[in-house]
């Protein structure tokens, strides 16, 4: 048997993860590490605003953060990639990030970090990977109602989570997922 390295895209979001999360957790408050921070406000002339854009779901603030998001990256990423393609699914995590970075910073005035966002959308667009005409998975169902009502209680508390690029993350799985055809 031999080792192979499929899933490239999984496996290079995955280290970008790794390193983005390393800046964040060890060199907090330089400028390196704001490169993987979303700014609360959006910042149209700066140039570094839009690069973080992209880069804020690499950095993760704690091990735990990094190792959760990491863990159901690696389950469901092979799994959406090789149904969708490389190309396609890091295009579909390229756009989510941005969007929702965009939407965040214009409602929300803290800082944004993680790819939590883009794993409920993989978590919701995996539901929905073998749907067929006119029918909607009831994992489907229940993932929506438990994720969403999860995120949703979540948010009634004061924490320092983006309930809202959860949720978001969510519904552009679920935009994905219907989309496909």
């Amino acid at each position: 048997m031999k080792i192979t390295f499929q899933s490239k895209g999984t496996l290079y979001l995955s280290l970008f993860c790794v390193l983005g999360g390393f800046v964040v957790m060890t060199m907090s408050k330089t400028s390196m590490s704001q490169i993987f921070m979303l700014n609360g406000d959006a910042q149209f002339d700066n140039w570094m605003w839009y690069v973080s854009l992209l880069t804020y779901v690499f950095g993760h603030s704690s091990i735990e953060h990094l190792l959760g998001n990491m863990s159901l990256l690696l389950i469901l990423g092979p799994i959406i990639e090789l149904k969708f393609g490389t190309q396609r699914f890091v295009w579909m995590s390229i756009i989510t990030a941005i969007v929702t970075g965009v939407l965040h910073t214009l409602l929300w005035d803290n800082h944004l970090l993680g790819f939590s966002g883009l794993v409920f959308m993989y978590i919701v667009l995996s539901t929905l990977l073998n749907i067929r005409n006119r029918e909607i998975p009831f994992t489907f169902i229940l993932v929506v109602v438990l994720y969403f009502g999860m995120e949703i209680l979540s948010s009634l508390k004061e924490t320092q989570i983006s309930h809202f690029a959860h949720l978001f993350g969510g519904a552009m799985g679920a935009f994905w997922g219907f989309y496909r055809k």
